[in-house]
This record gives C-alpha cells, structure tokens and sequence, in this order.
C-alpha cells in the first residue's frame, strides 16, 4: 500500500475548515493507504510556547476530533511527534541543505505573520516548514492530504527532496498534495479562513445552540439591505457553506438568494438546520471517547509505535547515504 501522512498542531478542538480541508479525505483514503496522522505538538510549541501545559489536553482534543470525523484509530495510525525523536535529527540535517529565500518567502509563513499567529518571529517559526518536510519524508509518504494554505509546504518539501536525492542518491520519496473538494473554508467573518486563533470557526462538537448562533453572526451581502432586494451569493459567506457541504441545494439557493424569493435570515435558518443535523454523530462520537483517556491514549501509543519503526528505518538508510553513520 502507498502512504499517506499529514496532521495537525493540537491547538483546540478541530473545526469545519479542517473537516471539509482535509479530514474528509483522511477518512476516506485511510483503507486504501498506509495512513499515518500526525499530532503535530513540537509545532504547536511554534505559536504556544508560552502554554506548553495545554497542549495534552489539546492533544485529546485532536484524537477526539479524528474518531468524530470518522477516522479508525485500529485502522489509521495516530503518530504524536515528539515522540518521534528522528524527525528532529532529520530537520536538523534538513536545515544545512535548505538555503534562507526559501523560507523568507514562504507565502504561508508571511500569510501567518501579517495574520498574527506568531507573537514573535522565532527561530522555530520561520524553520518549521522545514520541520514539516521532516514529518512527511521520514515516513515515506507518496500523499499528503492538505488545504490550500498548505500546498507551498508541499513544494518545499518536493525541493528538499530533490536537493537531498541529488546530492547523497535516491533515499527520500518525492510526495504530491491531494486538496480537498473546497480549497480553502472561510472564517464567519468572511475575511480570512476558518481558525480557532480568529474566534470565526464552527467545531466538530458544538452543540445546536452554539451552531444558529455562529450561523447568525456569519458575514452574507453586506449591500443587501432589505429581504426584497436580490441577493449576490457570490459574496455571501453562507453560500460558499451551502457549496461545501450541501452542494445539492446549491442551484435553489443560488436562484433564491439572486430573485429574492428569500433573505438573509430565512437562508441562515435554512442552513443552520441542515448543518446541525450534519455535525450531531460527529458531535456524537467526539463526545463519547473525549474524556476516555485510556482510549485516546491507546490509539496514540499504537501510531506512535509504528511510527517509531518506520522513522527509524528511514534515518538509518539517510545516514548510510549521508556516509554519516560511522561508529555504531
């Protein structure tokens, strides 16, 4: 079976951007590829270095949202980063190849700069992209499921593979992103993507009443002033929801929102309801192994201890070809 690997930072609970980004091809893929989930906590220490004591329970969070959206812990392996101590001697040899313009360039990094989810420009900020070449090549991975936002990592990736390849023979495997269905999920606000950091996000465990309630605050036709005036769904937050996850009752909506047949507040009522009744097993699940300690931390120690054997097989034929593994 060909691999796939890709993750998340444990930050807080994961939302619909993650879901419609990437979770729902994880969940799809993960009986046809050797799938490997990583909980990205070295990472996390990046932006939240500072609270280093939320991350376990930000990390229960994450395996909890994966059972929710339907990923199989038996099935997919849960890997937790820091305990994988080969991808940081790997993003280490990593950083004396990758020249400085090509992290200084990132669009990524400069997109989260100007966004504010860097308190300060640290050594481990601006090198993480690297870190992120590290986790995806140290388990061989052929795909790596990512949003939009991510797809640069991706190509980072693919030029530090080539560099090393060339330079020291044919050791890594070269992967290729696989997008989901909507690249990028808008925040309520409208303005930037869904995040928790941005206080715009709907997660996998609200309840009904946090859901009408974020729904009304959402950002729709600002130029719509009364529910007689036709409608510009092009611009309309909700409807780039309804084209995510109900794309069936796009055309009636699109026709109703443009000839008026319907405003603003019926639309959010309409979609709330639907939305409700898509997120509650999701909900449902999360909220049945959430605080089931013994649970999540079982499914991680069984990622993570195949992730140790496939790590450490991949370090051992890169020092071989690095001619670096002398003394042992």
């Amino acid at each position: 079976m060909k691999r796939i690997l890709t993750g998340d930072r444990p930050t807080g609970n994961l939302h619909l951007g993650h879901y419609i980004g990437t979770l729902k091809n994880r969940a799809r893929l993960q009986h046809e590829y050797e799938t490997y989930l990583l909980v990205a906590d070295v990472q996390c220490l990046t932006t939240n270095f500072d609270r280093p004591e939320q991350i376990k329970e930000d990390i229960y969070n994450v395996i909890a949202g994966y059972f929710a959206a339907g990923i199989d812990p038996q099935t997919a392996n849960i890997v937790i980063q820091s305990r994988i101590p080969e991808i940081a001697e790997l993003t280490l040899y990593y950083s004396m190849i990758v020249p400085m313009a090509l992290l200084k360039y990132n669009p990524t990094i400069k997109s989260e700069i100007a966004a504010g989810y860097a308190k300060e420009m640290t050594y481990g900020f601006f090198g993480y992209p690297v870190n992120q070449a590290a986790d995806i090549t140290i388990f061989g991975a052929d795909l790596v499921p990512v949003g939009k936002d991510q797809v640069p990592h991706i190509e980072l990736t693919r030029k530090i593979v080539r560099k090393f390849n060339a330079l020291y023979g044919e050791v890594l495997t070269e992967p290729r992103e696989l997008l989901g269905e909507v690249p990028v999920l808008p925040g309520l606000d409208g303005r930037e993507k869904m995040s928790k950091s941005l206080g715009n996000a709907i997660f996998l465990c609200d309840d009904d009443e946090s859901i009408v309630k974020k729904i009304k605050s959402a950002v729709t036709d600002k130029s719509r002033i009364h529910p007689s005036d036709p409608g510009h769904p092009e611009v309309c937050t909700v409807f780039m929801y309804y084209r995510a996850f109900f794309p069936d009752q796009v055309p009636g909506i699109e026709t109703g929102c443009s000839n008026a047949a319907f405003g603003c507040v019926a639309c959010k009522k309409r979609f709330a309801e639907n939305l409700c009744a898509f997120i509650k097993p999701m909900r449902e699940r999360y909220f049945s192994v959430r605080n089931d300690h013994k649970f999540l931390e079982a499914a991680a120690q069984r990622g993570t201890a195949r992730g140790r054997e496939l790590s450490a097989a991949t370090m051992q034929a890169v020092k071989r070809a690095m001619k670096i593994d002398y003394f042992i």
